[in-house]
C-alpha cells in the first residue's frame, strides 16, 4: 500500500473508533454493585470498560456490551463472574499488607491546570490513610490561578510551594526537599485517586524495611475520544493485576534487561518512595521530565537509582488512580515522541550519574536494542473493538506514532544534554 494511502487508512481507522463508557463493578458473593467511573454518567447500553473488584479489591478489567433495554448490572456481573470466578478479594477496609501505613507526604506538581488540580485534590483529601500531608508544587507558573485556588479552597489542608524553574523533576525535587513524611508519594493533577489509594500504596513500606519504592495501578477515567480509546487498547498505563516485588539481589528471570526496562515497574502518576532512600540518591535528575528538553524519563530514573542502591520495588495493583488521558491525535503524537525521548534520556541520565552501571548496561545492550524495536513496532490487530483485557490489542497502533517514538528515542540523549546545559545556564546544575 502506498504511503499516502496507508496514512489515509490509518486516519480512517482512528476516526472510526467510538467512545466507550467507564464503570466499576464490585462483586461480593451473589451481590454486585455497579458504579460509573469517576465523573462518568450512569451506565447505559453500548460498550463499557469495566474495572472488576472482588469485595473492593481490583482483580481485572473487561470490555462488555450492554444490549439496549437490558439491565446493565446483570449483564456485566454475569460476564465478570464468568471471567474472574477464581479471583479472591480481601475483607473491605483491611490493608492488604501487614502493618499500619507510615506517615506519608503526597506531592502533586502542577502548572496552569487549576480545574483539574481541584478534582485531584478533592480525591486526595478523601483518602482513608491515617496520617498524611499534601504538598502542591506550582511549576513555573505564569498566572496566580493555582496559588489562589489553594488559598481559597484548601489553605488549611494543602501546603503550596512555588518552583520557578520549569521541569517535572525539578518540581518533584522541590517537593521532596520540604516533605515531612517517612514516605513520599507522587501523583499528577489529572488523576482521581481511589479512596484506598494511599493506604494501599504505602502499607508495603511498613511490611518490608528494605522497600525503597512502590507503584500502583493506573486506569482511564474517561474513554470518550478516539485518542483515549486507542491508548488504552494498547495497555495505557496499566501494569496488570498481579502484585510483584522487584529485588536487585534476586534479578527476575523473566526480565533479562532488569533494571533498565524501568517502564515495566510503574509510572510517575502513581508512585511512592521511602523518603530517605530517594533523598540518598539525590532525588530525580532535574534534566529529565516533562517541561525540559528531555521530554520525560524522570520517574524511570528514580526507579532505577533506588533499585541500584539495593532497595526493593513493589508493584501493588490495589493502589488505584483513575487517569484522564489526553484527548486528541496531536496529544498522541506529542506523547509518542515524548515516551521515546524520555526512555533514552533517562538511560543517559542513569549512566551519567551512576557510571558504575555502564558495564551491566553494555552487556544488556543487544537485547535492549531488540526490545526497543519491539516496543516501537507497528502493532496490528484483527477487527475493531475497544480496551478490555490489557493483554489484548483491539485497535492497530498507527505507523506514524511508531515512527515518532523511534525518532524520540534517537533524540533523547541530545535532549537530556540540552536540558543539563539549560540548568547550568540558570545556575541550577544537573545532579
Amino acid at each position: 500500500m502506498a504511503r499516502s494511502a496507508r496514512a489515509q487508512e490509518e486516519i480512517r481507522r482512528f476516526l472510526d473508533i467510538g467512545a466507550v463508557q467507564v464503570a466499576e463493578l464490585d462483586l461480593d458473593g451473589d451481590e454486585a454493585v455497579l458504579r460509573p467511573g469517576p465523573g462518568s454518567p450512569p451506565v447505559t447500553h453500548g460498550e463499557v470498560f469495566v474495572l472488576v473488584r472482588r469485595r473492593g479489591r481490583p482483580v481485572g478489567t473487561l470490555l462488555g456490551r450492554v444490549p439496549e433495554g437490558a439491565d446493565a448490572k446483570a449483564v456485566l456481573a454475569a460476564r465478570a463472574r464468568a471471567e474472574y470466578a477464581a479471583a479472591q478479594g480481601g475483607e473491605p477496609g483491611q490493608a492488604r499488607e501487614a502493618g499500619e501505613p507510615p506517615y506519608t507526604s503526597v506531592v502533586v506538581a502542577t502548572r496552569e491546570r487549576a480545574g483539574q488540580l481541584a478534582r485531584a485534590l478533592d480525591s486526595l483529601l478523601a483518602q482513608d490513610h491515617p496520617r498524611f500531608e499534601i504538598v502542591v508544587v506550582d511549576n513555573a507558573p505564569v498566572t496566580s490561578e493555582t496559588r489562589e485556588l489553594i488559598e481559597r479552597k484548601y489553605a488549611e489542608r494543602v501546603r503550596y510551594v512555588c518552583e520557578p524553574v520549569p521541569g517535572l523533576a525539578v518540581a518533584h525535587n522541590t517537593g521532596l526537599a520540604g516533605v515531612r513524611g517517612e514516605v513520599v508519594a507522587f501523583t499528577d493533577d489529572d488523576v482521581v485517586a481511589d479512596p484506598r489509594w494511599l493506604t494501599e500504596l504505602t502499607a508495603p513500606f511498613a511490611a518490608d524495611p528494605g522497600l525503597g519504592c512502590s507503584t500502583g495501578l493506573i486506569l482511564p477515567a474517561r474513554l470518550t475520544t478516539p485518542a483515549q480509546v486507542l491508548l488504552e487498547s494498547h495497555g495505557g498505563f496499566a501494569k496488570g493485576f498481579t502484585p510483584r516485588t522487584y529485588d536487585p539481589a534476586r534479578p527476575p528471570g523473566d526480565e533479562p534487561l532488569f533494571p533498565f526496562t524501568a517502564g515495566r515497574f510503574g509510572s510517575g502518576a502513581n508512585m511512592a518512595f521511602r523518603t530517605d532512600a530517594l533523598r540518598s540518591v539525590g532525588g530525580f535528575d532535574p534534566a529529565t521530565g516533562a517541561g525540559t528538553a528531555a521530554r520525560g524519563g524522570d520517574d524511570l530514573y528514580g526507579f532505577v537509582r533506588v533499585l541500584a542502591q539495593g532497595h526493593r520495588l513493589r508493584y501493588t495493583p490495589s493502589a488505584l488512580v483513575w487517569h484522564h488521558h489526553r484527548e486528541t491525535w496531536q496529544d498522541l503524537e506529542t506523547q509518542a515522541y515524548g515516551y521515546g525521548a524520555g526512555l533514552t534520556a533517562y538511560l543517559t541520565a542513569v549512566l551519567v550519574n551512576r557510571p558504575a552501571l555502564l558495564p551491566a548496561f553494555l552487556a544488556k545492550l543487544p537485547r535492549g536494542l531488540a526490545h526497543a524495536r519491539a516496543l516501537t513496532a507497528v502493532r496490528e490487530t484483527e477487527g475493531g473493538g475497544a480496551p478490555g483485557d490489557h493483554d489484548t490489542r483491539t485497535h492497530p497502533w498507527p505507523r506514524r506514532l511508531s515512527r515518532l517514538q523511534r525518532r524520540g528515542m534517537v533524540y533523547g540523549p541530545v535532549g537530556y544534554l540540552r536540558a543539563r546545559r539549560a540548568l547550568r545556564t540558570r545556575g541550577e546544575g544537573a545532579r
